[in-house]
């Protein structure tokens, strides 16, 4: 194949790699473009030769390189919302014990569940305890988990 074919086949794997972020296809636009570039530089190998290439050289990568790049941006921790952990919110409404509600935090509007011991009157200062997908668990501030056993 001419080397601008392998430079389309490269880019095209990049773009979707861009667009998944799985970092595996990468590696394999990166074995294209290495392809483009000897065949570009006068390597005149027969196509299984080229695809001999460029499959060992994105396997290569593949492996030993993926783990670094991992490891280095951080891409294989799980991402997680709980640092909003401890941070105070707002209450926009009166919500009782074991009750659903509104909260602000960081200037948006939450849902909100009092999991404290008392109830929450509307503008009252409260803890984010934990979060369960968009829906915060508040207590009044100062409050602490009541142990029942």
């Amino acid at each position: 194949m001419v080397w601008w074919i392998w430079v389309l086949i490269g880019i095209a794997l990049l773009a979707i790699e861009f667009a998944s972020a799985s970092m595996h296809l990468g590696f394999f636009g990166g074995g294209a473009l290495l392809v483009a570039l000897l065949v570009g530089a006068g390597w005149d190998g027969p196509l299984w030769q080229q695809l001999l290439v460029f499959t060992v050289s994105s396997l290569v990568a593949l492996v030993f390189l993926r783990p670094i790049v991992m490891r280095k941006f951080r891409l294989n921790e799980p991402k997680v919302v709980d640092s909003l952990i401890g941070e105070e919110a707002l209450a926009l409404g009166d919500i009782d014990v074991r009750s659903r509600g509104t909260a602000e935090l960081r200037g948006s509007t939450w849902s909100a569940e009092n999991v404290g011991p008392t109830p929450l009157k509307k503008g009252q200062r409260c803890t984010v305890d934990r979060v369960d997908g968009l829906l915060l668990h508040i207590r009044a501030v100062g409050t602490q988990e009541i142990s029942h056993g």
